[in-house]
């Protein structure tokens, strides 16, 4: 008896409308929310994820200033970056960096979190992080709310209304 082999799902650009999704950081620990925002950006919360292609949301982070980290690495984690120079080694303990910019943290604990490569550039991209609780993306969560879903028939206009 033969085993019939299945097909692997390949998903479609028509297929692959990102939505828009709101996260409140305010007293959330940082690793764990940071897994959840990496998720959606790549795609893995939806059935037709695919490795090589850019199914995910985009992600707008608001109160980041608020976030929550366990332990003492509000103290001990060290942020490092380099200029390119020799002896350009700059680092940052957390605590500062957090009176500086306070949405650095999310952005950095979610750009570990994706891949290394020119699909985790534009998954990253989609990411907007907020130190308070105003965004400018207000009108793309009404835009979402407004449209209706597709696997709705649409409702003729011609009953009850005379042209």
């Amino acid at each position: 008896m033969a085993v019939k082999r299945q097909k692997s799902y390949m998903a479609k650009t028509a297929e692959m409308e990102p939505q828009w999704r709101l996260v409140d950081a305010s007293e959330r620990p940082l690793g764990r929310m940071a897994t959840e925002i990496a998720r959606v950006l790549q795609g893995k919360h939806r059935p037709i994820y695919t490795p090589h292609l850019l199914t995910g949301d985009f992600v707008v982070v608001i109160n980041a200033a608020k976030v929550r980290v366990t332990g003492k690495k509000m103290k001990q984690k060290i942020y490092y970056h380099h200029s390119g120079y020799p002896g350009g080694l700059k680092e940052t303990p957390m605590d500062r960096l957090v009176k500086q910019n306070p949405s650095k943290i999310i952005y950095l604990a979610v750009k570990g979190m994706l891949p290394g490569s020119t699909l985790g550039e534009r998954m990253l991209k989609r990411l907007r992080v907020y130190a308070g609780s105003e965004h400018p993306h207000q009108g793309q969560f009404a835009a979402m709310r407004q449209q209706p879903a597709k696997a709705e028939p649409e409702e003729s206009s011609s009953q009850g209304a005379t042209p």
